[in-house]
């Protein structure tokens, strides 16, 4: 086989490579951007933050909360954000139900995740419980724009005791992408419970996506992803995604692995889809820089994140605690992961 026949079979190859919207292409795509969503079930370190509701999670609480349940939980973790990215872990990694900047530290450069340059995004929140939202992002493949902690307008921080929502601009290339990580207030004591505030905090986020995409008269690329403790056919959920939107509109990805009975938490052997990802349309649509599809959405559910379940048929997730019993698994939640691709159509091959 000739160099003339190799480099033929080189240009039919990139010739015949097809976009998500049914025509030829000639760009060269790039390594495509991953993002991973993970619900870590209570990362609590083992001492008392007497500002913070914690007492469950030191060594003389009733959890039994000690350094080497700690150890192990670390060490759960970063093996599977691993694996979640095939041994080259995603270069934006959100989180929720983080104590604090150290247990975020102890993950990010005390375990083998410090080879990949993770920077660290972290503000304590008013949550009672004192778990908070946060983020990684590898600063070799990201440049960080802006970021802040986003309340509803009106409500006094002194007033709230949730999560507020972590918005983050990043550059990734030439190619700019916003990012509102979620951890909306909890449905204990029912479904009803923290509805009003959910509601709110929807309303919100929906100001602010409708604010920045009324900033670039294409569009911008935007995605809202966390555990939003509903569903994705909830008011709240479709409050994001109804219409009329003053530019573009929203696109829950979840929706679909949702109707065919996928979730990331499992509920008296019901699965639900709490975590979710929405993106904005023009993500989906673009033909330059970054772009997904909705097949690019999936929920991480290897067997080890797995056990099985019970007291029902079937499988849940492998959480560190079942009730008061530890267990030592990773988490009550599973992972979420999308992947965007990257479009260059001004370098052929």
């Amino acid at each position: 086989m000739n160099k003339w026949f190799l480099k033929l079979f080189g240009l039919l190859l990139v010739m015949l490579i097809t976009s998500s919207h049914g025509e030829l292409l000639q760009e060269k795509e790039s390594r495509p951007l991953r993002l991973m969503f993970y619900n870590v079930e209570n990362l609590f370190d083992i001492y008392d933050d007497t500002l913070k509701n914690d007492d469950d999670f030191l060594p003389d609480g009733v959890l039994r909360w000690n350094y080497t349940r700690y150890n192990h939980k670390i060490n759960s973790l970063y093996k599977t954000i691993i694996a979640a990215g095939d041994w080259s872990p995603p270069e934006i990694v959100a989180l929720c139900e983080v104590e604090n900047r150290k247990v975020l530290e102890d993950l990010v450069y005390g375990t083998y995740l410090s080879k990949f340059s993770y920077n660290i995004i972290h503000e304590d929140s008013p949550d009672q419980r004192g778990i908070d939202v946060c983020l990684i992002y590898r600063r070799e493949d990201l440049k960080l724009i802006d970021y802040g902690y986003l309340l509803p307008e009106g409500i006094r921080e002194e007033n709230f005791f949730s999560r507020k929502i972590l918005y983050t601009k990043f550059l990734y290339k030439y190619d700019t992408i916003h990012l509102f990580v979620n951890h909306w207030p909890s449905r204990r004591g029912g479904v009803l419970a923290g509805e009003g505030m959910r509601i709110k905090i929807s309303s919100m986020v929906r100001e602010k996506t409708d604010s920045i995409s009324t900033s670039r008269k294409e569009g911008n690329k935007i995605i809202i992803l966390g555990d939003f403790n509903s569903s994705p056919d909830d008011q709240e959920m479709k409050l994001l995604t109804a219409g009329p939107h003053v530019a573009g509109s929203l696109v829950n990805l979840s929706l679909d692995l949702s109707d065919s009975g996928i979730g990331t938490y499992r509920y008296q052997g019901t699965w639900e889809m709490l975590d979710q990802v929405l993106v904005s349309q023009n993500l989906m649509s673009s033909l330059k820089g970054l772009y997904t599809e909705p097949s690019f959405i999936s929920v991480f559910k290897p067997d080890f994140l797995l056990m099985k379940d019970p007291k029902y048929p079937g499988f849940t997730p492998f959480s560190t605690y079942r009730g008061y019993r530890y267990q030592a698994g990773f988490s009550d939640h599973l992972p979420i992961l999308l992947r965007l691709n990257f479009l260059d159509p001004d370098r052929l091959e």
